[in-house]
């Protein structure tokens, strides 16, 4: 049986795009997860909009400090040099163009890199939080998401049908089934899941997708 991967194993992926020096800032959601999952060698400096940068991987059961923690108010680590601030701060430094990459959480995102991920209909929810200004304000977005929806209905689709929450923003798409980029020709598939074909990334997908001449299996 085809499997798909699970949600650390994304964020596992995910994570390698992170390089040495980048400020990153991570989603609720699977997006979050990355932060455990940095290649040795590397240092990520984390920024959340609740006011911090520089901080580590999630805090092991008994040594959480409550007073740091990331956006979805999970319990995350000190490390050396982490600085902590006010939001006002946090999102200045997203308008000023200081984030190299954020990684969201998606419900769709369209074959021109639209996004989607704050509102279906019907459902009483918050409110769109941050994440238009992370998205106007990061050098690069990556949305990690299931590729498809609990009905099996594509999450990449032709056009979004859910409430925006930016427009052309996407440049990579993580999913437990591929790695895609947005490019201005298309969706360009560069890598898929151990155990599927391309049919079947395609068969799940809404846009016709173009096959990377350097297609490879996801290596995790």
């Amino acid at each position: 049986m085809k499997q798909r991967l699970d949600r650390e194993t994304l964020a596992l992926r995910v994570a390698k795009e992170f390089q040495d020096g980048d400020v990153v800032n991570l989603g609720i959601g699977i997006p979050t997860l990355a932060a455990n999952y940095i290649p040795e060698g590397r240092r990520v400096f984390f920024h959340t909009e609740n006011g911090a940068v520089g901080f580590g991987p999630f805090a092991r059961e008994g040594e959480e400090d409550i007073d740091l923690t990331n956006a979805g108010g999970q319990f995350v680590t000190p490390i050396p040099g982490m600085s902590l601030f006010d939001t006002v701060e946090a999102f200045a430094m997203v308008r000023g163009g200081y984030l190299d990459i954020t990684v969201l959480g998606a419900m769709q995102v369209s074959e021109k890199g639209d996004l989607a991920n704050w509102k279906r209909p019907g459902r009483v929810i918050g409110g769109i939080g941050g994440a238009m200004d992370i998205l106007a304000g990061a050098k690069r977005v990556i949305a990690a998401m299931e590729h498809t929806d609990r009905e099996g209905n594509p999450k990449i689709v032709k056009t979004c049908t859910l409430p925006l929450t930016g427009v052309q923003v996407v440049n990579t798409i993580v999913t437990d089934m591929a790695v895609i980029e947005v490019t201005d020709s298309g969706l360009e598939l560069l890598e898929y899941t151990p155990g599927f074909t391309v049919e079947d990334v395609q068969a799940a997908t809404e846009p016709t997708l173009i096959i990377s001449s350097e297609l490879k299996e996801m290596e995790l």
